[in-house]
């Protein structure tokens, strides 16, 4: 099995946008629900899309743009990201 098979089958929801979106949108509910504020959640964000980039493979078009995009921002453009990612997800 090719490498980037591997690792796009390591995540259920890679390669559904939708899908994926809804999944972040879940978690943001359970944050919430949790007594997380959108500031704690935003940088658990951070956190979160900083290890995906490093170790998911994109399996849509809308993945690899993320990842290049963070590959190539500096933190606080990270921070932008994720930022912009809550106000999709969230509205």
């Amino acid at each position: 099995m090719k490498e980037t098979q591997k690792c796009i089958n390591a995540m259920d929801y890679v390669g559904n946008w939708v899908a994926w979106k809804g999944h972040l949108k879940d978690a943001i509910k359970q944050g919430k629900k949790f007594g997380m504020s959108d500031e704690m959640i935003k940088t658990l964000s951070v956190k979160v899309a900083d290890f995906l980039a490093k170790r998911v493979c994109p399996a849509t078009p809308e993945e690899k743009l993320m990842i290049e995009m963070w590959d190539v921002a500096t933190p606080d453009e990270r921070k932008t990201l994720a930022t912009i990612m809550f106000k999709i997800i969230d509205k």
